[in-house]
């Protein structure tokens, strides 16, 4: 019946119990005769315990000596789901990364997957047993164990998913699909049935936690089926796909918010050409990642130009921007860390007028300051001050109608 990728992350294996859950689901499914492989997180808290552990030792720890440390975490999980199944007389193996050949390249904390041998798994798949995976990790072209950053056990299943051609990658979590907005916020958001790869890159990066952006792309690439179901209850989630079709009437799949944005202001430019470019170079030397950025051009002929970066990043950006104000004799440099970024993500965007000027209209409305836009064919991405984020939120998504008793994303 083909094979399908499970990944449970960290809330779904915090503890013994937990795993003994999974091991009962999982057991439930290879009753249907698939050939399964299970990508696991570590159990919840046990990253942050392990790097707090590495700080108390090395303040920047080393990266090479940071992936052996936090790698270990996974591999506890993989042996614990591993044993269980056993316990239950499920045939299972467990593996880490460095085992089954997750080949990866680049820095050894931010690692890229470059290659997967699937030999190992496919043998052990043929001989009746569940693979259990460590996610998160590999091991480079020097042996030397790797780690993909936050998030990354969601890089590893859908990676293996594309390796070996699998029917579905599923990921399991503590939410039942991907909803129009946070229900924490908005207690009325509804699950979608179906998003677009397209749609969930852009939720996923603007701040949607459900899943990590990187694993979204990566499934997109290689057109792997996505499923996000929840570990605790029952239910079809939410599938992540190429199809556009059955979605062509919802203007907007999802409304999120990102707390996690700093905007700089470097005040009194000069007019030349080349200023954006002798600004945003030495940034992107320095691997930081710049979003929403603006101009501001003066009678005196100054401008100001301003930017989001992640707040990750603001330490690294505070070490070269003397840098940069000294080059182009800047007058001041602000840096606002109280503005939030709030986005509305929908494939029906690009084929309806007047959804950026109603989202106006809601927010000017109630008096909340718009600092900076964004927009693409499926995105409209506004900053405004962290403390109306929620708010914005519950208004544009009542304005929108994307409650659970109401048609979806129709505007009125």
């Amino acid at each position: 019946m083909g094979i399908i990728v499970q990944k449970f992350g960290g809330t779904s294996v915090a503890n013994p119990q937990c795993i003994e859950n999974v091991a009962e689901k999982v057991i439930n499914t290879k009753q249907q005769g698939h050939g399964l492989v299970l990508v696991v997180s570590a159990m919840s808290g046990e990253t942050d315990r392990l790097i707090n552990l590495a700080k108390q030792v090395q303040l920047q720890p080393n990266p090479r000596e940071y992936s052996a440390i936090v790698a270990t975490g996974e591999q506890v999980t993989m042996a614990l789901l591993a044993m269980a199944l056993l316990q239950r007389n499920c045939q299972a193996k467990s593996f880490a990364g460095y085992q089954v050949k997750i080949r990866t390249e680049g820095a050894p904390d931010h690692a890229r997957i470059k290659h997967i041998d699937t030999d190992r798994i496919l043998t052990e798949i043929k001989k009746g047993n569940v693979v259990v995976i460590a996610g998160f990790q590999g091991v480079d072209e020097n042996n030397d164990i790797t780690t993909l950053g936050r998030g990354g056990s969601d890089t590893t299943a859908v990676a293996l998913a594309a390796a070996l051609n699998a029917i579905e990658c599923q990921i399991f979590t503590d939410v039942d699909g991907v909803y129009t907005a946070d229900p924490r916020i908005v207690p009325d958001a509804r699950r979608v049935d179906k998003v677009t790869f397209a749609e969930m890159i852009e939720l996923a990066s603007l701040g949607a936690k459900v899943l990590q952006h990187r694993a979204v792309e990566f499934a997109g690439k290689y057109n792997v089926p996505l499923r996000v179901l929840s570990t605790f209850e029952e239910g079809p989630g939410t599938l992540v796909t190429l199809n556009e079709n059955s979605m062509e009437q919802a203007i907007i799949s999802g409304i999120t918010c990102s707390r996690n944005e700093v905007k700089i202001t470097l005040k009194g430019l000069p007019t030349t050409s080349d200023v954006s470019y002798r600004i945003l170079k030495p940034i992107g030397a320095a691997d930081i990642s710049v979003d929403m950025i603006m101009h501001n051009g003066y009678q005196d002929e100054t401008r100001d130009f301003s930017f989001t970066v992640s707040k990750e990043q603001l330490p690294k950006l505070q070490d070269i921007l003397p840098n940069i104000k000294e080059e182009l004799r800047i007058s001041e440099v602000q840096v606002n860390d109280n503005i939030g970024k709030l986005s509305i993500v929908g494939i029906g965007l690009k084929s309806h007028s007047g959804v950026a000027s109603k989202v106006f209209e809601i927010l000017v409305e109630k008096g909340i300051t718009i600092y900076n836009i964004v927009t693409s064919e499926i995105k409209i991405s506004v900053l405004i001050d962290e403390k109306y984020l929620e708010l914005a939120v519950r208004l544009l998504h009542e304005g929108f109608n994307l409650g659970k008793a109401i048609e979806p994303g129709l505007i009125e």
